[in-house]
C-alpha cells in the first residue's frame, strides 16, 4: 500500500509541476511567435508604404545568398508582369521571386507565407496592378526553433530533476503514514497471536464439557453454541494473521512464489477443489459444472492458489440460486492461466462491485453474519494471495451473465 501511495504522490507532483512548467514554456513560445508575427506585419506594412530604398537585383553567384532577403517590394502589372523592384540592399534571386509572386497573387488572403521559402508577403492593389511586399523570415524562424529546442531541453531536465526531488519528498511526507501503518499491522499481528492461546483453552474446555455425560441437555446446548462461536473467532484470528503476513510480504517487495518457482498443476488443483465442494453445493441446493483445459500450470504457490479457488467456490455455492449451476472454467490465456467461477444469484450492484475485495466489506448494509456467513475477509485474502503471486482478480455481475469472479495468474 505504501509503495502505491508513494507512486501516486510522485505522479501527482510530476503532473502538477509538469503542467505548470509546460504552461510557462508554452506561453513564452506563444508570446515569441505573436511578437514575431506582429513585427513581420509591421515591416511588410512599412514596405508597402514605400519604406525601402533603391533596388538591388542579384543572382545566385553573388557573395550573399540569393535566397536571403530582408525586405523588398515588387510591383506587378495586371497581366502578371513584374514592373519594378525595391529592396533594402538585399540580393533577390529571380527564380525565388518568380516562385513567390504567383503564390501571393493566387492567394485569397492579402498576406501569408511562402510554402517553399522562409518568406512572408503582403499585397495591396494599385491602379496599375499589385504591389507585393516581401520579408525574409529565416532569422525569425531559426530563432523560434532555437527557443523551442531550448524549452524542450529545459522541460526534460526539469522533469528529471523533479522526479528525484519528488521521490525523496514522498519518503518524508509519507513517513507518518508508514509509522501508523506499521503500528496497525503490528497490533493486528500481536493481538491475533495473543488471542490464539485463550481461544484454544476455550475450545478445549468446551469440548470437555460437551463430552461430559452428566451435563444437562440445556447446558450442553449453550456449551455447543459457545464452542461454535469460539471456532468462528479462531477463523477470524487466522484470517487476520494471513492478511498481516500478506501485507508484510507486499510491503517488503517479496513474493509468495519461491526463488525458483515450481509449476503448480492448476487443472488438478481446480478439479480437486470442485470435487470437494460437490457435496457442499448439493446441500446448498445447487451443482458444480467444470470446463477445465488439460495440462494448465502456472508458477504459483499451490496452497495459496487452492485457498483462492476454495474461497471463490464457497462464495459461489453460498449465494447461488436454488437449482442453479455454478460453472468453473480454466483455460490458458497467452502465457498465463485464467480461472473463472460463475454463478446465478442476486446481482451485485455497481456500487458494491468496486468494494468486494475490501476488508470486512459486506454487501448487506446491516452487516449481520448469518449461520454460513463470514467476516468479509475471504475475498480480501484471496486478492492479497493473487496479487502476491503476481496475478489479478476481478469480478463482474449482470442479470444476463450472472456473477463471475476471474483470476489470472
Amino acid at each position: 500500500m505504501l509503495a502505491r501511495l508513494r507512486r501516486e504522490f510522485v505522479a501527482i507532483m510530476m503532473l502538477v509541476a509538469g503542467l505548470v512548467l509546460a504552461g510557462v514554456l508554452g506561453t513564452a513560445l506563444f508570446t515569441t511567435h505573436m511578437t514575431h508575427q506582429a513585427l513581420t506585419r509591421s515591416v511588410l506594412q512599412q514596405a508597402l508604404e514605400g519604406g525601402v530604398s533603391t533596388p538591388l537585383i542579384g543572382d545566385s553567384s553573388s557573395e550573399q545568398s540569393a535566397d536571403v532577403m530582408l525586405a523588398a517590394v515588387v510591383d506587378v502589372s495586371k497581366d502578371g508582369a513584374v514592373s519594378g523592384f525595391a529592396s533594402d540592399q538585399v540580393e533577390i534571386s529571380p527564380n525565388t521571386l518568380m516562385d513567390v509572386i504567383p503564390e501571393a497573387l493566387k492567394s485569397e488572403s492579402d498576406s501569408g507565407e511562402s510554402n517553399s521559402y522562409p518568406i512572408s508577403w503582403m499585397r495591396a492593389q494599385t491602379g496599375y496592378g499589385w504591389r507585393i511586399a516581401l520579408v525574409d523570415t529565416y532569422t525569425r524562424d531559426l530563432s523560434f526553433r532555437s527557443q523551442a529546442l531550448s524549452s524542450l531541453i529545459i522541460f526534460a531536465v526539469s522533469m528529471t530533476a523533479l522526479f528525484f526531488v519528488s521521490y525523496l519528498l514522498s519518503g518524508w511526507a509519507l513517513s507518518p503514514v508508514k509509522r501508523a501503518w506499521d503500528d496497525q499491522r503490528r497490533f493486528v499481528s500481536d493481538a491475533s497471536h495473543e488471542l490464539k492461546t485463550p481461544l484454544a483453552v476455550i475450545l478445549a474446555n468446551a469440548q470437555i464439557l460437551e463430552e461430559d455425560s452428566g451435563l444437562p441437555d440445556e447446558s450442553r446446548r449453550w456449551v455447543r453454541s459457545t464452542s461454535e462461536e469460539a471456532k468462528h473467532m479462531r477463523q477470524l484470528v487466522e484470517d487476520l494473521l494471513t492478511l498481516a503476513r500478506a501485507d508484510e510480504q507486499a510491503e517488503e517487495g517479496r513474493s509468495a512464489r519461491p526463488t525458483a518457482p515450481t509449476s503448480a498443476d492448476l487443472t488438478a488443483l481446480v478439479s480437486g477443489c470442485a470435487l470437494e465442494f460437490d457435496a457442499v453445493a448439493f446441500e446448498r441446493g445447487c451443482s458444480i459444472e467444470c470446463d477445465l483445459e488439460q495440462g494448465v500450470s502456472a508458477p504459483v504457490d499451490s496452497s495459496s492458489m487452492e485457498r483462492v479457488v476454495r474461497t471463490l467456490l464457497d462464495n459461489a455455492t453460498k449465494y447461488a440460486e436454488k437449482g442453479s449451476v455454478v460453472r468453473v472454467t480454466l483455460a490458458r490465456e497467452g502465457h498465463r492461466a485464467r480461472v473463472a467461477v460463475n454463478n446465478r444469484g442476486e446481482v451485485i450492484s455497481p456500487e458494491d462491485l468496486p468494494h468486494l475485495f475490501d476488508r470486512f466489506y459486506r454487501t448487506d448494509r446491516a452487516r449481520e453474519r448469518s449461520a454460513e456467513g463470514g467476516f468479509g475477509l475471504g475475498l480480501a485474502i484471496a486478492k492479497s494471495l493473487v496479487e502476491t503471486a503476481g496475478g489479478k482478480i476481478s469480478a463482474t455481475s449482470s442479470e444476463q451473465d450472472g456473477t463471475t469472479f476471474t483470476v489470472v495468474v
